[in-house]
């Protein structure tokens, strides 16, 4: 439990890892079997987590109500199969995270006691959770799960963005990972696992699991060494978009006159009928379907013309 003090203080879950990890990552495999891992050295992605770790505190801190601490654990390649048979028990929330463009979906999948632990936080408790946990989730955790799978989409979107443009869609929360749709047990998934811990209490964990298959498309991104900012654009380009931008051409047009007749006299016009119009002081002036302000009917140099007398505001970037 995160608010909960522990004698003895891990930052590390229990896991067999056996094998020292090269460059942050430990690839789990069988002699004789197929590669787990195509990448090679998944730099980008561990650099990736540690941006994503720091997304966290802005998370969980207001759902806890203290400072935490958040890190992230080194990476692991391993078979479905296996990450599934490494966790107990217990209850445990397991959210598909759809990844668009595209229909692949990573994994959210944290520990049933800390989401009983939030809920009872988020309704006002001290965060304590049932001795006995339960079988399943009922509807008020299942929308803390849901609560938290939208809270970290936008951290998890912006980690991602030198790499990768993804957007996380959450789903439908499950207990059994075996009714999670279009995943096999002998699928390859990269497992970043993500400590969160306040003071010296002992630390739960997040674990997020990516579909090696799903990742493939972006390779290149994922082992290069060094991963930078957005370069700033070049300022020739910006002066050059921005005169392109200003030569848009736009349709503008004025309704001097909108009248109105009853039905019997519409089906009696014939030509050379007179429909009598008023035109107002001001007349609309339109922008495609915007209306860009009002003005006056008069002429200008022997032609028709509007002088505008007043300006729509569209937005708060827009003068008046």
């Amino acid at each position: 439990m995160v608010n909960e003090a522990s004698a003895k203080t891990r930052e590390r879950r229990d896991r067999d890892r056996s094998g020292a990890p090269k460059d942050g990552v430990l690839h789990q495999g069988v002699l004789g079997g197929a590669k787990l891992n195509p990448f090679g050295d998944l730099h980008s992605l561990q650099h990736l987590s540690a941006r994503f770790a720091r997304g966290l505190r802005g998370v969980f801190e207001p759902l806890l109500r203290q400072e935490v601490r958040c890190w992230a654990e080194p990476l692991v390649v391993q078979r479905f199969t296996d990450y599934r048979a490494e966790r107990s028990d217990a209850l445990t929330a397991w959210l598909p995270l759809i990844m668009t463009p595209g229909m692949a979906q990573a994994l959210c999948i944290m520990d049933g006691k800390f989401v009983l632990e939030m809920l009872d936080m988020f309704f006002g408790g001290t965060g304590a959770a049932p001795h006995v946990l339960p079988t399943e989730f009922s509807p008020a955790a299942e929308a803390m799960v849901a609560r938290i799978g939208q809270m970290i989409a936008a951290p998890l979107k912006t980690a991602w963005e030198p790499m990768a443009r993804f957007d996380f869609l959450p789903t439908r929360v499950e207990v059994n990972p075996a009714m999670i749709a279009d995943l096999d047990g002998e699928d390859a998934m990269i497992v970043t696992r993500f400590g969160i811990a306040a003071g010296a209490a002992k630390p739960v964990f997040l674990d997020l699991v990516y579909p090696v298959s799903a990742l493939k498309p972006h390779a290149p991104s994922l082992t290069a060494k060094v991963v930078g900012k957005s370069a700033e654009p070049d300022p020739a380009w910006r002066t050059e978009l921005t005169r392109a931008a200003m030569n848009v051409r736009f349709p503008i047009r004025s309704v001097l006159a909108e009248p109105v007749v009853k039905l019997t006299m519409l089906m009696d016009l014939k030509p050379g009928d007179v429909i009598p119009i008023t035109i107002s002081g001001d007349v609309p002036v339109m922008v495609g379907n915007n209306r860009l302000g009002c003005g006056t009917v008069g002429t200008s140099n022997g032609f028709a013309a509007i002088q505008l007398t007043s300006i729509t505001r569209f937005d708060e970037g827009f003068a008046a």
